[in-house]
């Protein structure tokens, strides 16, 4: 599967932004979708991450930074994945990765589980 992220751009505090994730080579379906975030000097952080699977349905997770905050959605028909992200803080600044895992029953937050990354996409909150 290959994977386009888009949507970054300057926003200000508490502004909204939406990623988008378009994936292509594959179905979004056979995989569990996940957004990471780095900023400049940290390491890859887990953001949220969004699967279906026949015995749990639609399942969502979320990093305890952006919960309340974000919101992950699916679009089976234009084999997208969202990151809505409201009330933006500066704090969230990074270069924001989608990516792939091939399991969908277990949800997993560690990078390292996760097999196809697209490019970042970059969001800058001022302050």
């Amino acid at each position: 599967v290959q994977l386009q992220a888009s949507g970054g751009g300057l926003v200000q505090d508490g502004g909204s932004l939406r990623l988008s994730c378009a994936a292509s080579g594959d179905t979004i379906d056979n995989y569990g979708m996940g957004w990471f975030r780095q900023a400049p000097g940290r390491e890859r952080e887990f953001v949220s991450r969004i699967s279906r699977n026949e015995i749990h349905g639609i399942s969502t997770d979320y990093g305890n930074s952006v919960k309340g905050r974000f919101t992950i959605s699916r679009d089976d028909a234009e084999n997208t994945v969202y990151l809505q992200m409201n009330s933006l803080k500066p704090e969230d600044t990074a270069v924001y990765y989608c990516a792939a895992d091939t399991s969908t029953t277990i949800i997993r937050r560690s990078p390292q589980a996760y097999e196809f990354w697209g490019q970042g996409t970059l969001v800058t909150v001022s302050s």
